[in-house]
């Protein structure tokens, strides 16, 4: 077999023949590795083959056996080629130069070796901590190798395991590793303290790395090894492994047991480092200068401060000689924060905001000590810092840190998502393609820093940007980075203030941007203000709801810039109009003070010069904003009065297509006709968005007209697809056709969501559409169906609910067969219909489940087919919605006369589709929802509810099990049994038992059958993180509270209130 393998890694070289040769070699040799017995091949292989690809190859077989197979393996096999794997270890890494050679080839074998330990250790090989100690003294270069081994197994155990490993099985591991350490770190401090071995120390090093983070305290405060490690600190070779080493001793904190040890640590470390970056060094420059040893020990730096100070800045903070020190290493800190490299200021940036926020809760909250609990604060307070004196003097002691953190984090603030307008590569000022999620979340960070900044000193931020402000005024620090990061920054403390600061502060900063506009010269210069005035003002709507003056100002600025051609301007000034009206809108519709009549008004009588240098998407934006305007009018005439006025544009276009299509029908063939109409119905989508119930007046206006526009380009599209085949759908004439036909959809599904009169929509809307609409879907060939139908009318059972039960039959028969038919011919087809279709079956079993019930029962059996075959689809929202509206259906049949009779039809085949996508790891995703179903399922049985067997009564009969229990307890084992044969029987039947008992407990329910997913290697080795989805979410809202606790922290324009708009 060897020489059939060896032949296959020759297949080398260009030209058809070779690759016909390779592809087939390929071929074979899945073949093998998917062959039960290929892994009995393996050690003749090893010792035979010359061929180091052959040998790989070998061993990637022998690994799947043992992450998947080796429970089932008998123990003689399992010991045989465990002694082999190690002896085999031992052989090549005895010799320096056989070690040095084969060092990929030993590697895998060491990954080899510790996934057998993972199986075996302790309990089938108690003796191998000491076996390899005792082969580690024997040689330097097989101790090296050892040292990686024991490195590995760590990294697994600690760093790897979980989703790979079950809790027990890491727990024993865990118990193991910390019971033998003391073996392990003898060997270590030998090594460190003895060899002259460079590779050796560098080795040890790096396996006492991934072991600092667990051993017991004792082993590294109650002997030598941090006087060792700060021994090596200072070595060229060592410095940076060392100084891991350290970081990972840095995070530990225990109490104030070791505080005199830390302090001790810290300040040796200092004194060392003095020696190696002087004070005041340049690190920028340094770093960018350095090679990558240097870089790397800068890197290494930042971690090792930040990792110090998060869990020792406490006890630095207690007498006048650590306070040197502290302040010391913050200088050093801001110096590498200001390193032009994104992932050491990453780790800067996340200490500094752990810091401020400190700062916040312990300075900020002085006066009402319990603030901070009641807001969920739970940063505890450092020793010693109780009164309010000590409190005092604690800020006092960062007053000099905290002050070049402000100008630091005005430096380098990231760009928001609201800025459209960036610097290209070749210094360009263009409009942004493309959303830069990294950048995104560093600014979410660097903004919560600044805002906590702000609130330990207004004065010192306040005066720190203004400073700047006038630098960009006088030219002396002109740039566009420059006025980019400070704008950004003052508009990210928006909301820290109080209301009198903030109003002042403001004034000066718009004032100062509104002169540098009319100053600057240059196309480029003023759209890079441009954006920033339209940044700053969007952030700050209390500041602009108290002055209407500035107000107006700046929405006539914004005016201004809509008629400015220079990429991105028109849509920041769009935006930013939509986001200040959406928070000041009653400013608009109400007489302010020397002014002759509302805004809104002024508005309406300049739209269209106001605008006319918009293209048509800005232009849905404005029509969007002055629909919040008028909807904010409490006067309902005044309120007909402003639609009226607004509509008066698009309205006029329409009735002048309307009665030209009433003389010749072909007038709305035209292609600039139909991009004309497509444009009326977006704009009125845009106001019924954004004004609500009041639409009312402006779509009864059009709404029949709009249903026969809908209706003959439905002919024409189904006309045109009949004649030219299905290439005739892509054609640009039927996608511009199809697209009026989408809006028309999406227009009546925005006012129907909008709307607040039920049975307004409930009698002269539906009625009207059933015909155009719902009749036109069944009519047309499939390409020719559009999906927003499906969406439209679960929104309209989302709204009217049971009010339209009666209407349900005649959707199912006009929607059901033939959407089904079109989605489950594959998975890939017709996408938007997918979701939608189910979103719509979702809305039937959630409002008018007893529709249902008149369903026939191979209708039903349809809707029970789509929904598995939607929870089976790899489409994430499809599988959800499936797996939603089962959990739903599932409720409700419990509680109805028809439980017995469904559940009879479609329990078993429920359960058993369910543990299919459980246990297939494409549906990960979905497990909070699989377990739900599960724990529903398993609880039914014995709910009461369920009256009747559910086993096969005709060919088993009536007494075959004595309950529904006993009968799904043994059906699940049977079923998991046959689906899992690499699992012994005992291991089935202990989770299944598992289940049962734990079914009225959802974590523990949810605890087993991750358990077992993992334990099944189905899930091994993959990333299980949606396993845990669950918690992160609870965690996330968690967050949410915190930030809302916190002036400033959520940003006033993302607040869903109004903020006192009135």
């Amino acid at each position: 077999m060897h020489q059939l393998m060896d032949r296959v890694s020759v297949f080398n070289g260009e030209g058809g023949f070779v690759l016909k040769l390779r592809a087939a070699a390929e071929r074979i040799l899945r073949q093998l590795q998917e062959h039960p017995e290929t892994w009995t091949r393996v050690v003749a292989i090893l010792q035979n083959s010359q061929n180091i690809n052959t040998k790989f190859y070998a061993l990637q077989v022998l690994e799947g056996v043992i992450k998947y197979r080796w429970n089932a393996l008998p123990v003689e096999q399992c010991q045989g080629i465990r002694n082999y794997i190690s002896d085999l270890i031992i052989q090549l890494s005895s010799n320096d130069g056989t070690f040095r050679r084969e060092r990929l080839y030993v590697n895998k074998l060491n990954v080899i070796l510790v996934q057998v330990l993972k199986h075996d250790w302790p309990a089938k090989w108690p003796s191998f901590i000491p076996d390899i100690v005792s082969a580690a003294k024997s040689n330097e270069t097989l101790c090296e190798n050892c040292m990686i081994i024991l490195k590995l197994l760590s990294e697994e155990v600690f760093d790897f395991s979980r989703g790979e490993l079950t809790h027990s099985k890491i727990k024993e591991l865990k118990e193991s590793l910390n019971s033998e350490f003391q073996l392990i770190h003898e060997l270590c401090l030998f090594v460190l303290s003895f060899s002259q071995h460079q590779e050796l120390i560098r080795a040890t090093l790096g396996t006492l790395h991934a072991f600092l983070s667990w051993i017991p305290l004792g082993y590294i405060f109650e002997s030598v090894l941090l006087e060792t490690l700060l021994k090596l600190f200072p070595m060229v070779p060592y410095r940076n492994l060392a100084l891991q080493c350290l970081t990972e001793v840095a995070v530990l904190s225990f109490g104030e047991t070791y505080d005199p040890q830390f302090v001790k640590l810290y300040n040796v470390f200092m004194l060392q480092l003095q020696l190696i970056l002087v004070p005041g060094t340049n690190i920028p420059e340094a770093y960018a200068n350095g090679s990558d040893n240097d870089q790397a020990f800068i890197q290494n730096l930042a971690l090792f401060f930040t990792s110090f100070f998060k869990a020792h800045i406490g006890v630095l903070e207690r007498t006048h000689e650590n306070q040197t020190a502290l302040l010391l290493g913050l200088e050093y800190l801001i110096g590498i924060s200001y390193v032009d490299d994104t992932e050491v200021f990453k780790v800067c940036l996340d200490y500094w905001n752990s810091l401020v926020c400190d700062l916040y809760q312990t300075e900020c909250n002085v006066e009402n000590p319990t603030a901070a609990a009641a807001m969920g604060l739970q940063v505890p307070m450092p020793a010693g810092l109780v009164d309010g004196l000590a409190m005092s003097q604690r800020k006092q002691l960062y007053v000099m840190p905290l002050s070049k953190l402000r100008l630091l984090m005005i430096s380098r603030m990231a760009k928001p998502e609201e800025v459209l307008i960036v610097e290209d590569e070749n210094g360009n000022i263009v409009r942004e393609t493309m959303k830069d999620n990294d950048v995104l979340v560093q600014y979410k960070i660097m903004r919560e820093t600044l805002i906590y900044l702000s609130h330990l000193d207004h004065e010192d931020t306040e005066q720190q940007m203004l400073k700047k402000l006038s630098k960009q005024l006088n030219g002396e620090e002109w740039s566009w980075n420059n006025l980019n990061t400070l704008c950004w920054a003052i508009g990210s403390i928006s909301g820290s203030m109080a209301e009198d600061q903030e109003n002042r502060f403001l004034v000066s900063v718009i004032r100062d941007l509104l002169n540098l506009c009319e100053i600057t010269k240059g196309k480029d210069n003023k759209a890079v203000i441009a954006s920033n005035i339209m940044y700053v003002v969007g952030q700050y709507p209390r500041f602009l709801r108290a002055h209407w003056k500035f107000l107006k100002t700046v929405v006539n600025k914004l005016f201004e810039f809509m008629h400015e051609t220079h990429p991105g301007v028109q849509d920041m000034a769009c935006d930013t109009f939509l986001k200040i009206v959406q928070k000041c809108k009653r400013k608009f519709v109400i007489l302010q003070v020397g002014e002759t009549e509302p805004f809104v008004m002024e508005l309406l009588k300049g739209i269209s010069s106001t605008i006319m240098d918009l293209e048509n998407h800005q232009i849905h934006s404005f029509y969007e904003a002055v629909g919040f305007m008028i909807q904010a009018e409490g006067d309902p005439h005044k309120r007909d009065e402003y639609l009226q006025k607004l509509m008066e544009l698009p309205n006029q276009r329409w009735t002048e297509i309307i009665g030209q299509a009433r003389q010749s029908v072909d007038y709305l063939k035209d292609h600039e006709v139909i991009r004309t109409v497509l444009n009326i119905l977006q704009t009125n989508t845009s106001v019924a968005s954004s004004l609500g119930q009041p639409f009312l007046s402006q779509i009864s206006l059009i709404y029949l007209d709009m249903l026969n526009v809908y209706r003959m380009y439905s002919e024409l599209i189904s006309s045109n697809i009949a004649s030219g085949g299905p290439f005739a759908s892509r054609t640009s004439f039927v996608k511009l056709l199809r697209s009026v036909k989408k809006e028309t959809l999406k227009l009546i599904e925005t006012f129907v969501d909008k709307s607040e009169d039920q049975e307004l929509i409930a009698k002269q809307f539906v009625p009207a559409m059933m015909e155009p609409i719902l009749a036109d879907y069944t009519r047309n060939v499939s390409d020719a169906r559009e999906s927003e139908v499906l969406s439209l009318y679960a929104t309209i059972i989302n709204k009217l609910k049971s009010a339209v039960i009666d209407d349900v039959p005649h959707i199912f028969d006009a929607v059901f067969a033939c959407t089904l038919e079109m989605i489950t011919k594959n998975f890939e087809d017709y996408p938007e219909h997918r979701l939608k279709f189910f979103s719509l079956l979702r809305a039937i079993a959630s409002h008018c489940f007893r529709a249902l019930f008149k369903l026939s029962g191979q209708q039903l059996k349809l809707v029970m087919d789509s929904i598995i075959w939607a929870f089976r689809h790899t489409e994430r929202n499809v599988a959800e919605t499936g797996l939603n509206l089962l959990l739903e259906m599932l409720t409700n049949f419990q509680v109805s006369e028809f439980c017995n009779q469904f559940h009879q039809s479609y329990f078993l085949t429920i359960e058993q589709e369910i543990f299919a996508v459980l246990t297939d790891t494409f549906h990960k995703p979905g497990f909070k929802l699989h377990v739900l179903i599960l724990q529903h399922l398993f609880c039914l049985v014995d709910s009461g509810a369920l009256t009747e067997p559910l086993w096969d009564v005709n060919s088993l009969g009536l007494s075959a099990f004595p309950n529904n229990i006993i009968f799904l307890h043994d059906y699940t084992i049977k079923l998991l049994s046959s689906s899992f044969p690499n699992l012994k029987p005992l291991e089935v039947k202990a989770f299944v038992d598992g289940l049962f008992e734990t079914r009225h407990d959802l974590g523990s329910f949810k605890t087993r059958i991750r358990d077992f997913l993992i334990q099944s290697k189905e899930f091994s080795a993959q990333d299980n993180k949606d396993l845990y989805a669950e918690e992160a979410a609870a965690q996330r809202e968690l967050e949410r509270q915190r930030m809302l606790s916190i002036p400033g922290l959520i940003a006033p324009n993302e607040l869903q209130d109004e903020m006192g708009d009135s």
